[in-house]
């Protein structure tokens, strides 16, 4: 809970000074770029929640990894946090600000998940489905699962439709065992 906590004050932090200097796209895609890497990096989470090594050390990782990469006010951002010795909520921070920023522009989180990968005009077809269902614009990701037999999973917007073989199958098997059928021999 402390966490969340954590991560909400700080995003909202951040969105207010972003929303400010005219920069919450910039830091949006700053945000998720943190986000992924620390996603990525066992390691420099482990380095971060690393009570010994000192916060200039951690500062040092920071601008090495996202230097260069992330604008003025972002930078400025994960240095308070880093000395504010809150590295380790870098990934939280950095999602929930995500989810400040889709909130503020009407933006809606969905996830395609299918047993391979799928085309352009297939992620462009749900895309637009899910934008008129729910009047919203998409951000959709996908992903896949080899574990699926076959069909597929999507989630938005606290709704899923789950279109896996398994389920269908599962379903049926259900069906099955409550039949109500006897044999009349």
């Amino acid at each position: 809970m402390t966490s969340y906590r954590i991560n909400t004050s700080y995003a909202k932090a951040l969105f207010m000074l972003a929303g400010e200097r005219g920069q919450a796209d910039r830091v949006a895609d700053d945000m998720r770029t943190v986000a992924e890497v620390m996603a990525e990096n066992h390691q420099l989470v482990v380095l971060f929640a690393n009570p010994t090594i000192r916060f200039d050390k951690k500062v040092g990782v920071v601008e090495a990894l996202f230097g260069g990469r992330l604008c003025d006010e972002s930078m400025a951002f994960l240095r308070f946090v880093v000395k504010k010795n809150r590295s380790v909520n870098l990934r939280g921070i950095g999602e929930t600000y995500l989810d400040l920023y889709r909130q503020s522009r009407g933006i809606v989180l969905g996830e395609l998940v299918t047993h391979q990968e799928t085309d352009e005009s297939a992620r462009e077809t749900v895309r637009r489905l899910i934008e008129d269902y729910t009047g919203k614009q998409v951000e959709l990701h996908t992903a896949t699962d080899p574990n699926m037999l076959g069909g597929f999973k999507m989630e938005f917007d606290h709704n899923m439709y789950d279109a896996r073989l398994r389920t269908k199958i599962r379903k049926l098997r259900k069906e099955f065992a409550k039949n109500d059928y006897e044999s009349k021999l």
